[in-house]
């Protein structure tokens, strides 16, 4: 046998770095029914709690039954649809921003802007903890790809002095594993020094931050002179699916023209675009959302400081518990879910060896007495697996 997956697989389970499928029998909502169990979970990026929302479901129905359950085509032969019209402006006056484009998924838009921009004879620098999506962008671009110290301006500095060609600096907005800001207003002046653009993807910024929803950009008070290319992803705050670049006439023309990842895929069912315009509406409209969000997570930083949990450095609602090692992540959460409560460990590859964590994330539908049910149960099992040695990482 020419490829001995059997052995990769067992090397996988020995290392407690085997990635298991949950299977979610409910809709996404805090109470959920996981694998026959019924388990409050604190691990979905569904933030504003919309995905599960009346009015967002009327609407993705109301969209079907006039536009149908598919997209038909690319966006360049016939699939190019009224909603997503409308939902691309939507976007684009949302974001402050010309014109925005639409992509099936937010893995294809971090490609389709950095392969579209940069390539061979250029430069493209990027946060060492960027998401995996821009990180292969990267690579697949055939630009000179370098990764700066994470968040550290003064290291992009030098990586920039010896940038060449046309250079594209690509950070996260909100990094999805840290929960950590990008200090954009820092970076977008080193790269203004350089006469370089900046990219941000702020998949998980769009709805938690800014006072209307409008992400890290809103929230430092950036424009499009610091963000000429601004991604955001549709499947996390916003409730739905797929994702857009929002940027100048010139950006959005350059993708359309020469982006794979968009001129060879066929589009999203224009009822989704229909569901997010409902979304996007209930997003900016809704301020209560965000201001019940905000007090959740102040809320578990004060209660998990109390247990003596290590927190990475989040205001958002990503707070992640550091735990050290895989096993010892896996088993906290498996003592967790023995108790109602379902929150995923999170391995190497995807954080560095000796980073192991548990990724608690919250929504606006979660309760006051949920949280205080999670620091309860959170207490009860760090304090029993405290008493366990620490294994090697």
């Amino acid at each position: 046998m020419c490829f001995d997956l059997q052995s990769r697989l067992a090397a996988r389970r020995a290392e407690h770095l085997y990635r298991q499928r949950p299977l979610l029998e409910t809709p996404q909502q805090p109470e959920a029914t996981v694998d026959g169990e019924r388990l409050l979970a604190f691990c979905s990026n569904d933030y504003l709690g919309l995905a599960n929302h009346p009015e967002v479901i009327a609407a993705m129905q109301q969209g079907a039954a006039k536009w149908g359950v598919g997209g038909g085509a690319s966006h360049l032969v016939i699939g190019h649809s009224t909603p997503h019209h409308e939902l691309e402006e939507a976007l684009a006056e949302f974001t402050g921003r010309p014109r925005a484009l639409l992509f099936s998924t937010g893995y294809m838009a971090n490609l389709a802007a950095v392969t579209a921009l940069v390539g061979q004879g250029d430069t493209v620098l990027e946060d060492r903890l960027n998401h995996a999506s821009l990180l292969d962008a990267g690579l697949l671009s055939g630009a000179r790809f370098s990764r700066y110290l994470h968040n550290d301006a003064e290291n992009l500095g030098k990586r920039l002095a010896k940038a060449s060609g046309n250079t594209l600096v690509v950070t996260d907005g909100v990094f999805s594993m840290d929960g950590d800001l990008a200090d954009l207003p820092t970076l977008c002046a080193e790269a203004k020094k350089r006469n370089a653009w900046v990219m941000v993807d702020d998949a998980h910024g769009f709805g938690p931050l800014g006072g209307s929803g409008g992400g890290i950009v809103e929230h430092f008070g950036l424009g499009i002179d610091d963000v000429q290319v601004l991604v955001g992803t549709l499947g996390k705050a916003f409730g739905t699916a797929g994702a857009f670049v929002a940027g100048s006439e010139e950006l959005i023309e350059t993708l359309i023209q020469f982006a794979r990842p968009y001129i060879y895929t066929t589009s999203q069912p224009p009822a989704v675009a229909c569901a997010t315009l409902k979304s996007l509406e209930l997003l900016r409209g809704e301020s209560w959302r965000r201001e019940h969000l905000s007090r959740l997570i102040a809320r578990f930083r004060r209660g998990a400081a109390d247990i003596g949990l290590t927190l990475m450095d989040s205001s958002t609602p990503i707070q992640p518990i550091l735990v050290g090692s895989s096993e010892r992540a896996l088993a906290l959460s498996a003592a967790l879910k023995a108790r109602g409560i379902l929150v995923g460990a999170i391995r190497p590859p995807t954080v560095p060896v000796g980073s192991a964590r548990l990724r608690v994330t919250f929504s606006a539908l979660h309760s006051e007495a949920q949280v205080e049910r999670l620091l309860d149960i959170l207490a009860e099992c760090w304090n029993r697996l405290a008493e366990e040695p620490e294994a090697d990482a």
